[in-house]
């Protein structure tokens, strides 16, 4: 029925591994758990639109990129979605396939139950329909597994082969491995042994004996690469690294190597599923195309995206008036947690202004931090670090850090290590009773000690330090009008017992706190040498006027301020900071608890301390707007802690570098966060981290559920849902941006794959005139005037 491995054309091989390449870049990355940053989970659909790409997933994964058509039909039961909505949503798709009315719209979301997408089957999915024994779960126990040793970042005592290529390593396990004997796939080892020795072999060679040409091949991987669950997403964060160091990494070839020589095997096993397989080849080489229900839901996805930016359109409904010089300007990250806190600050003294930034301050940073030689990138993961900084002490101090972490380290190993656990827990169980009791009250977590000021390793030149001054000033749009306080803020989220807390810091800071950035800028913009070089260049600062660097607590919306090198004649104007810190963190905790299950304003904070809270905080949840204006257009407008808010004012911004660099990093970044929320919510069984309860870390990697399965990339269940409905709502991020339409466009067209996600409709756009929304942008480079019909439907 298939053609042998030496009856296919190198030509014709040499395009399934073409296939196999789009096959792995079709994948998105997953970061490891001490390094969490959101990603995209539909990064390799970026090139289709909603409608193609649910076509698609729906064919490798089982899913759709679209929320539910009974999620919809709720939204226009309710009214929080118009038959307006409906109309310039159905109107602005160019689709053939679109229903022809509103009426027929409606219909596609008000059929029966949701029927649940099913991929095209595995060869393993295949023969257990046939044999009644479960070989996807065993392929993905197995694998799992092996894949838990092998990548292992420092949590195992122990890992089988290190150094070793995926590949090989796993081909040294499987041969001695007899659980699939055990199960019944007799000759599975010596299947393995006789394997061809390289990755690229196998494939080809599996290729043929399984019938793959070039048309199947791509999907048909795609299919494995996603059985394969996060491994193959962290596999794909290998290459992701190996990239923006210049290099590669041949792991995800490796895995898809791996899983087709199980693949083989069970057909071999199983021969009768023989037709069954050769039927699914044939619809993998269909081409993927949207279908008649694909594009509905995305026309309705459409119509819900506009629901809400109607929403938005009555907020802005003008930009305010601007009033003398400002005592204290505080300098958030564009974070939509920020927005609570920065319109909470506002309202404490008229004295006070906000700005919104990237949280790493344009500081590409790789930082070593207090007691430690690990390389932290404080930066998007889109860049590479250029500066060296660290907070390592001098003296005693250092010494003593880092004695109490080895000693931590060497107290942890013995009470996991095999000899020792079960002894360990007979004998000191009872003695943790009382911390658990403690920890869970909130009585047994102390502060974190505070790190030396960070340094720069190496002197910077007085040219550099001005250099770096200018750029940030400007990419701030803080050329002028400068206030005597200007609170820098950082952020991280303080949480205890939870894999995930860094997905709780700064995105903006590669999953980290924006702590270091904070206090180094805060220092260089202090700094005599650079202050004299402002001046040189034009760009002179106030003398009264003091960079003072902060951090704020998303989880518990405190901020701490540092002293770094901060003069002593100014006690006062620190002590007045603080004291508006502290009332704007009581207004901010009382809005942020009316959202939290089981919270009230004065237990918000206690949440952070709680070892058992699954819900410290929503992190991101809900985010659905980028604003990049002036914040003259958003000040004063309750935007629900739902809009990452970028100062930008176009006026200032000389040949429009400044937009550009808005475009093409904080734009792109948060709209990873944007997607990654809306993939967890609407594919939590794919893109999901599963359910916060039964998780067990793996490998300093990520969780699974319970102890065995697949690796859980993305959000837990908990950060998206309150256990009666989800408190995300999946909705595609909005951009708005008070910037020339021409000049707009002319950074897309230098930039195709950031003008892919507007076209492509991953994204929308909009331009703002004087804080209200002027125009939305149509794919092709064009715009649409903004009609008031649309903002009053």
């Amino acid at each position: 029925m298939f053609m042998k491995h030496s009856e296919i054309a190198p030509a014709v091989m040499s395009n399934v591994l073409k296939a196999a390449e789009a096959a792995a870049r079709a994948i998105p990355p997953a970061f490891p758990l001490e390094a969490t940053v959101a990603v995209n989970p539909f990064l390799g659909q970026a090139t289709e639109d909603l409608a193609t790409a649910s076509a698609r997933l729906k064919r490798v994964a089982g899913l759709q990129a679209t929320q539910s058509a009974s999620a919809y039909r709720v939204a226009l039961e309710n009214g929080r979605i118009t038959d307006a909505d409906l109309s310039t949503a159905l109107a602005a798709s160019t689709s053939s396939l679109k229903p022809e009315s509103v009426a027929s719209l409606k219909s596609a979301a008000m059929g029966d139950e949701d029927a649940q997408p099913v991929a095209l089957p595995t060869i393993a999915a295949l023969a257990a329909e046939a044999t009644g024994v479960d070989w996807p779960a065993l392929v993905e126990k197995t694998v799992g597994l092996w894949a838990a040793g092998h990548f292992d970042r420092g949590q195992a005592l122990w890992s089988p082969t290190p150094g070793t290529e995926a590949f090989a390593a796993w081909r040294a396990f499987a041969t001695h491995d007899l659980t699939p004997e055990i199960a019944g796939l007799t000759g599975f080892c010596a299947h393995v042994t006789q394997a061809p020795d390289t990755a690229e072999r196998a494939i080809t060679r599996a290729a043929a004996t399984l019938g793959l040409d070039e048309a199947s091949a791509e999907t048909a991987f795609h299919r494995l690469y996603m059985d394969l669950g996060g491994w193959s997403q962290h596999a794909r964060w290998l290459l992701w690294q190996a990239e923006l160091a210049g290099k590669t990494d041949r792991t995800l070839v490796d895995l898809l190597a791996i899983r087709l020589i199980w693949e083989e095997a069970l057909l071999k096993h199983v021969p009768e599923i023989g037709q069954a397989w050769a039927e699914t080849v044939v619809a993998h080489a269909m081409p993927v195309a949207p279908t008649r229900e694909t594009v509905a839901l995305a026309i309705l996805q459409d119509a819900s995206d506009r629901a809400h930016q109607r929403q938005l359109a009555d907020a802005l409904d003008g930009a305010s008036t601007t009033g003398e010089r400002p005592f204290l300007q505080a300098a958030f990250c564009i974070d939509v947690r920020s927005e609570v806190f920065r319109r909470a600050l506002e309202t404490v003294d008229p004295s006070i202004e906000t700005i919104g930034f990237a949280g790493f301050f344009g500081l590409p940073l790789a930082h070593k931090s207090h007691g430690s030689d690990v390389v932290e990138a404080h930066l998007p993961v889109l860049l590479n670090p250029a500066v060296e900084t660290t907070s390592h002490a001098e003296g005693p101090a250092e010494q003593d850090v880092r004695i109490s972490a080895r000693t931590s380290r060497a107290w942890g190993r013995f009470r996991q290590a095999a000899v020792s656990s079960f002894a360990f827990v007979e004998a000191a169980g009872p003695l943790y009773a009382g911390k658990l009791v403690r920890d869970a009250l909130g009585l047994g977590t102390t502060p974190a000690r505070q790190e030396p000021a960070p340094r720069v390793v190496g002197d910077l030149s007085i040219e550099q330090k001005v250099d770096t001054a200018t750029a940030v000033l400007k990419a701030m749009s803080m050329t002028e009008g400068h206030g005597q306080l200007i609170l820098l803020l950082g952020h991280g989220g303080h949480v205890t017992n939870n894999p995930h807390e860094s997905a709780y810091h700064c995105g903006a800071c590669g999953g980290y706190t924006g702590e270091v950035s904070a206090r180094l800028l805060a220092l260089l913009l202090n700094d005599p040498e650079t202050r004299a070089g402002l001046k040189d260049r034009g760009m002179a600062l106030p003398e009264d006027t003091l960079f003072v660097a902060g951090l704020h607590d998303t989880t518990t919306d405190r901020v701490s301020v540092f002293e770094d090198s901060l003069p002593h004649h100014r006690p006062e104007d620190l002590r007045k900071l603080r004291g508006w810190l502290e009332q704007a963190g009581k207004i901010a905790r009382a809005e942020r608890a009316a959202k939290l299950p089981g919270a009230s304003a004065d237990t918000v904070a206690a949440r952070a301390l709680n070892w058992a809270e699954v819900r410290p905080e929503w992190g991101l949840a809900g985010c659905a707007a980028f604003i990049a204006a002036p914040r003259k257009a958003t000040a004063g407008k309750d935007l629900s802690g739902r809009a990452f808010l970028h100062s930008y004012d176009w006026q200032t911004d000389e040949d429009y570098k400044t937009l550009e660099l808005i475009l093409t990093a904080p734009v792109v970044v948060a709209s990873w966060i944007s997607l990654q929320y809306f993939g967890s919510s609407v594919a939590p069984e794919v893109f999901g981290g599963g359910n916060k309860l039964i998780h067990n870390v793996v490998g300093g990697i990520g969780v699974i559920e319970g102890n065995s399965g697949r690796l859980r990339p993305g959000l837990p269940w908990q950060a998206v849902h309150d256990g009666n409905a989800l408190v995300h709502e999946p909705l595609r991020l909005s951009v708005m941006i008070e910037a020339p339409r021409e000049a707009i466009l002319d950074v897309l067209s230098q930039h195709p794959e950031v003008r892919g996600l507007f076209d492509n409709s991953w994204l929308h756009l909009f331009t703002l005139k004087d804080g209200q929304v002027d125009a939305r942008y149509r794919p092709g480079l064009s715009w649409d005037e903004y009609s008031p019909t649309e903002h009053a439907a």
